[in-house]
């Protein structure tokens, strides 16, 4: 994820930084609402995450000016403020999501990758999720625990296919057909594939997400 993170307090801001950029996102941080304005008018994010108590421009406003300017991305709006009525007017403002403090990481990258998903299937593309591994079709950046994972195109495909119909087991047949149509390349050439996909996405973890059910097929799986 590309995140923009609008919040004064420096702590805070830090270990929202060190926790994302260890996920493997990206983040740019804004100390106030006019620079946060300014951040996410002129560049490209996945989603913002934005304080409601801000110096020079509150979240609120900002959020309002944001959507009236025709900026549609995701807003996931923290703040102390946990009455239904401070929820209802972040909302009103056109913020997508809110959490109260204090909150757990966790559950604010669930959150964001939550929103970025509904926001990029409405766009055509998606995020794919699978354990800890990451999919983003649109801009084809893989990432499992924080570590990059670079892929050539037919293993990049074929981990797409397999994301997409997770946890469902798909026949060899059906693989094949979903890479190369009605007239796939000789047989050992999905399982080249495969070795190169799952040695880049499974090596140096404890925990194997591409599985083979000999006889049946190719699953990615997190159970």
């Amino acid at each position: 994820m590309n995140l923009l993170l609008i919040e004064d307090n420096r702590d805070l801001a830090t270990n929202m930084f060190d926790y994302f950029e260890t996920r493997g996102h990206t983040l740019d941080i804004a100390a106030d609402g006019i620079s946060g304005l300014h951040f996410a008018s002129t560049n490209p994010y996945d989603a913002i995450v934005l304080d409601l108590m801000l110096p020079g421009m509150d979240g609120l406003t900002l959020c309002k000016r944001l959507r009236d300017a025709g900026k549609n991305t995701p807003i996931l709006m923290l703040t102390a403020r946990d009455s239904l009525n401070d929820k209802i007017a972040g909302l009103e403002a056109g913020a997508d999501d809110y959490v109260v403090k204090p909150f757990s990481l966790r559950e604010v990258e669930a959150r964001l990758l939550a929103l970025i998903r509904r926001s990029q299937v409405r766009e055509g593309t998606s995020i794919l999720q699978v354990g800890d591994l990451i999919f983003n079709t649109g801009t084809l950046k893989v990432v499992r625990g924080g570590r990059s994972i670079e892929l050539p195109p037919i293993p990049l495909k074929l981990l797409e296919i397999l994301m997409r119909q997770s946890p469902r087991v798909m026949s060899r047949e059906d693989v094949e057909r979903a890479i190369w149509g009605d007239t796939p390349p000789d047989s050992d050439a999905l399982r080249a594939h495969l070795h190169i996909m799952r040695n880049a996405v499974d090596k140096k973890t404890e925990k194997p997400l591409i599985k083979t059910l000999r006889g049946i097929g190719y699953q990615i799986s997190d159970d």
